[in-house]
C-alpha cells in the first residue's frame, strides 16, 4: 500500500506600512526601475525574512525604505490578505501613527517619489491588490482573499 505524500505549501509573507500623518493620509512611494508595476504608487512594503516576526519586518522595512524609526508598540494590525500572486502569499497591513524621523526616499533605485494620499482619494495608478486591501480596511474588513 503506497501513501500519497502531499507537499506542504510554502507561503511568502509581505508586510505593508500604512504610515498615517496628522491629516489621516497614507504615505506612498512611486515604483521606478524595478521591472514590476513601475509608475504605480504603493505603500512601503517588503518581504518577511527567515526568523523575523511580521512586526519586526515592518520596523526594518520602514527604516530601510523611508528612514523612519517605529517602535513595535506603535504598530497596529489593520488587515491580512491571502493573495494568489507567486503561487500564494500572505500580505499583512499595519497602521502606524507615531514614528521618529522624517520620511525620505532611502531607495531611489526603486522609488522615484514619496507622496501622502487620503484614503478617500487614493492615486489612480496603484498595484491592484493594494487598492483592494485598502478598500477592505476602509470598511473594517480584517481579512480578504485576492486573485484566487
Amino acid at each position: 500500500m503506497s501513501a500519497t505524500v502531499t507537499e506542504r505549501h510554502k507561503l511568502i509573507g509581505d508586510v505593508h506600512l500604512m504610515l498615517v500623518d496628522d491629516q489621516g493620509r497614507y504615505l506612498f512611494g512611486r515604483r521606478a526601475d524595478t521591472g514590476y508595476e513601475d509608475g504605480s504608487w504603493h505603500l512601503p512594503s517588503g518581504h518577511l525574512e527567515s526568523g523575523e516576526s511580521v512586526v519586526d519586518a515592518l520596523v526594518r522595512e520602514a527604516a530601510e525604505e523611508i528612514g523612519v524609526v517605529i517602535a513595535p508598540k506603535d504598530v497596529q494590525f489593520a488587515h491580512v490578505m491571502h493573495n494568489s500572486s507567486s503561487g500564494g502569499r500572505a500580505a499583512f497591513f499595519f497602521l502606524v501613527r507615531t514614528w521618529a524621523g522624517t520620511p525620505t526616499n532611502q531607495e531611489p533605485d526603486k522609488c522615484d517619489a514619496l507622496e501622502w494620499f487620503s484614503p478617500a482619494e487614493l492615486p489612480d495608478r496603484m498595484i491592484a491588490y493594494c487598492r483592494a486591501a485598502l478598500v477592505s480596511i476602509a470598511v473594517g474588513q480584517p481579512f480578504s482573499v485576492y486573485g484566487w
